[in-house]
């Protein structure tokens, strides 16, 4: 069954290229359009990756913000950590995929994303962080590098595709929002809608 996409009040522009989140607000019925921001996404000197997640998904919808001066706009920003506070960034090659699955093995690892909601034309911002782990299975060397070489996860915090092959690499799933693993936590999200006035589920006029 196709969703129903239906105008909101203002525009609703999501601040990202990404086709993961942009499935994902798809969801929700909304009309909304994609605009990708361009900042730098360095940590700051002594920031934790909550403080990091945070900004940086005020900064990029503050950045597209200027370009849809009447819209609502998304921002949304991921990063990885283990257990033992490592950051894991996303990989870009091959080998770096293969070395992080290998040190998550049997492990856990957890997600901080992000989210930004901004109304441009007000300046009012809401901003939260989602919390979400992923216990892996052990990983052999052969089924790392069998799913590195089908998934090529290499632009992904973590070295996975949750919303693809990479459930199989995982044994248990822990948090309140499977979506904030993709990258975009929709039921933050709703709430900051509500909280802007716009009607959710969404019906026709």
């Amino acid at each position: 069954m196709e969703a129903i996409m239906t105008d909101t009040p203002q525009p609703l522009v999501l601040a990202s290229s990404s086709p993961f989140r942009r499935e994902l607000l798809g969801r929700l019925g909304l009309s909304f359009l994609s605009d990708s921001p361009d900042i730098d996404e360095q940590a700051l000197p002594g920031e934790t990756p909550q403080q990091l997640v945070l900004r940086l998904a005020r900064a990029k919808a503050a950045a597209v913000a200027q370009r849809h001066p009447e819209a609502l706009v998304i921002g949304s920003d991921q990063v990885a950590i283990t257990a033992d506070g490592e950051v894991l960034g996303k990989p870009g090659t091959r080998d770096k995929a293969i070395a992080q699955l290998r040190a998550s093995s049997g492990r856990s690892v957890t997600f901080l994303t992000g989210l930004c909601l901004m109304n441009a034309a007000t300046r009012r911002y809401q901003n939260g962080c989602e919390r979400f782990k992923v216990h892996f299975r052990t990983l052999t060397d052969d089924v790392i590098e069998r799913y590195v070489d089908q998934e090529q996860p290499f632009n992904c915090a973590g070295s996975f595709k949750s919303e693809g092959l990479g459930i199989v690499l995982f044994s248990a799933l822990e948090g309140r929002d499977p979506n904030a693993l993709v990258g975009l936590p929709l039921i933050m999200l709703t709430d900051f809608l509500r909280a802007e006035g716009i009607a959710l589920p969404p019906f026709p006029s």
